[in-house]
Parts: C-alpha cells; sequence; structure tokens
C-alpha cells in the first residue's frame, strides 16, 4: 500500500523507535506547533486585522462629507502623464464648514483651472479638510491586503522561530553525536592513518 508507507514515513518521529531520541519528539513537536500558528492564528490574524481596517474604513466613508470649495488661485497646467491625464497641484480654496463658517485652506486639485473656479473637496465633521475616504470596493481591497500582510507576518515570525528553534536541536544533536562518538570511538579498535 504506497499511501500507508508515505505516511510512515512523514510521521517517523512520532513512531516508537530504538533510534529515536528525545530531540527528535521535542522537534516533531515544534514542527505541529509551527504549523497550527500559521494555520489557525494566521487566519485568524488576517482575519480580524481586515474587519478592524474594514470598520476603520466604513468610519471615514460615514465622518467625511465632500463640499463645493472656490480655488483662491490660479492653477497652471502641468505636462500630462503617460496616460494623457493632468496632474493635482496644491492650491488655496474656500469653503463652508458644517457650522456654517467660512473656512479656506490648501489642498490638491486638478491642473490648469482658474481662480474662482470651483472643486470637490473633503471636509470632516469638524469641518477640517481631509483627504477623501476610499470607497467600499477600495477599503474591501485594501482590508484584503493589511489581512493577507498580517497572516504573512505571523506566518513568517512562527517559521523564523520554528527554525530557531530547530537550529539549537541541530546543534545540540551534533554536540551529543560527537561526545557518544568520543565514547564509542576507541572501542572499534583498528585505526587508520
Amino acid at each position: 500500500m504506497p499511501g500507508g508507507r508515505c505516511t510512515r514515513k512523514r510521521l517517523w518521529r512520532w513512531r516508537n523507535n530504538p533510534l529515536r531520541r528525545r530531540a527528535d519528539i521535542v522537534e516533531a513537536w515544534i514542527v505541529l506547533a509551527v504549523w497550527t500558528v500559521v494555520a489557525v492564528g494566521g487566519a485568524a490574524v488576517g482575519l480580524l486585522t481586515s474587519r478592524a481596517a474594514g470598520e476603520v474604513f466604513a468610519d471615514q466613508r460615514a465622518q467625511r462629507r465632500s463640499v463645493r470649495a472656490v480655488l483662491l488661485d490660479d492653477v497652471p497646467g502641468g505636462a500630462p502623464t503617460a496616460g494623457g491625464t493632468t496632474g493635482h497641484r496644491m492650491a488655496s480654496v474656500r469653503w463652508t464648514a458644517p457650522d456654517a463658517s467660512i473656512r479656506t485652506g490648501r489642498t490638491l486639485v486638478p491642473d490648469s483651472l482658474d481662480a474662482g473656479s470651483t472643486v470637490t473637496v473633503w471636509q470632516d465633521v469638524g469641518g477640517r479638510l481631509t483627504p477623501e475616504p476610499p470607497s467600499s470596493t477600495e477599503a474591501a481591497i485594501e482590508s484584503d491586503i493589511l489581512g493577507t500582510t498580517a497572516a504573512a507576518a505571523l506566518a513568517g515570525l512562527a517559521f523564523g522561530a520554528g527554525g530557531l528553534a530547530r537550529l539549537r536541536l541541530d546543534r545540540r544533536r551534533v554536540d551529543a553525536w560527537g561526545r557518544e562518538w568520543d565514547q564509542t570511538g576507541p572501542r572499534w579498535g583498528h585505526r587508520t592513518g
């Protein structure tokens, strides 16, 4: 049965074997713990991060409002980009805050606009200029990317910690083999050289 043989080879550290050492059992537990942390912990961390980011983006969409503003300065035209579109520049604008006060500030506006043109700006509940909140699609994509990154970071930490632990075990095994050889080697009798 080929499937049974493969399983026995993969799980050799768990089987009772006269050649199995305590370090082999410890290594098997380390490997199991690392993969458990990666699978279960990675999924949990990824989902929690994605949900938290989604809530932050939803709060931003709920708290920010677009408002029409009047451009106070001329905005010179820039050279078109490779896609044929123009860029944005910082310029002074005037807008009405939620408390009906008139405010001025600087924000990014499209190139090639004259003073007095109206532009759309975004403000928070206090009437301060803020960047445009991400759309629900952009927020979902960014939340998923953040969740995946968090899961990958946890996996990297788990694999790194497991690798360091296995490296220490390997060093102990090599030292133990050296000590045992020092005791056994002289009993072999005939030496070459």
